[in-house]
């Protein structure tokens, strides 16, 4: 099964979504893998960073929306950009991230940590830097599996793909208020993009 969005597949970006703090995520995981990073798993790494994230600070990195896909949970917004389906704000995310390559995704430049990471706090690494270091040496397919196994949130899409709400989310990582802390994102995202409008 291919791990693919569909050809005519063109996402709508959201005011909120802050590409470039995405792009910075990913470019931190291809600049530890060497300059580039097989796209499975930098999809994984940057959930599992996300994850990491909620369950130490009430709070995603990316802030993107999440959904089940057959190989795990997607940050689904910034997976359109590494598809590069994404129509809005191309530049930003291409200021670190290149063109894929077959599967793999490449660095535009090169990235000096955290110097060039402007939009990820002291705290953003720390959690970046201890995805990296945990999962790391594992095998992009056993990540995925990973996911499959420690991931509850995630439930398998049939081929397809299903929301994963921040409040299942929160739930599923043991939280008092799930529900109020998920409401909490949804209304910084839209102070967010009250700022964002022309």
């Amino acid at each position: 099964m291919s791990y693919i969005q569909p050809m005519n597949y063109v996402p709508r970006i959201p005011e909120w979504f802050q590409t470039r703090k995405a792009a910075q995520v990913t470019a931190f995981f291809a600049a530890m893998a060497g300059g580039q990073i097989n796209i499975l798993k930098a999809t994984k790494l940057i959930y599992l960073a996300d994850r990491l994230s909620m369950s130490r600070r009430d709070h995603p990195i990316t802030n993107d929306s999440y959904v089940s896909m057959p190989f795990g949970p997607v940050n689904t917004l910034t997976y359109s950009y590494i598809n590069g389906v994404a129509p809005q704000r191309q530049e930003l995310w291409r200021e670190f991230i290149g063109p894929r390559r077959h599967h793999d995704l490449p660095l535009s430049r090169e990235v000096s940590i955290p110097d060039d990471l402007d939009e990820l706090s002291r705290a953003d690494i720390e959690v970046l830097s201890e995805t990296w270091r945990e999962f790391k040496d594992i095998d992009r397919f056993e990540l995925s599996e990973w996911t499959h196994n420690f991931c509850p949130e995630w439930v398998d899409p049939k081929g397809s793909s299903i929301p994963i709400e921040f409040a299942t989310i929160f739930k599923r990582l043991d939280k008092e208020d799930p529900v109020s802390l998920a409401e909490y994102l949804q209304a910084e995202r839209r102070l967010i993009a009250e700022f964002a409008a022309p």
